[in-house]
């Protein structure tokens, strides 16, 4: 399956959101920097998916805000 994101690095709080249209807003504390923005919003995903961080790959826009993301 894949997901829509909406990130938000450098975020003062730390949630995941989902919207009506089944995409997701994500706000993390990690700045987007050697990937670890990137990295959090895949392990929030895997446990809002209940899956393990491994079957959560980044397909698109590393290095934007608008992001998809396939769970296995």
């Amino acid at each position: 399956m894949k997901v829509r994101v909406k990130a938000h690095p450098k975020s003062k709080k730390q949630q995941l959101y989902q919207l009506i249209d089944g995409s997701f807003e994500v706000w993390v504390h990690d700045l987007p920097v050697d990937n670890r923005a990137n990295e959090k919003i895949a392990e929030m995903l895997a446990e809002f998916f209940k899956v393990p961080k491994s079957s959560v790959v980044l397909k698109s826009g590393a290095s934007s805000k608008n992001k998809i993301y396939e769970i296995n």
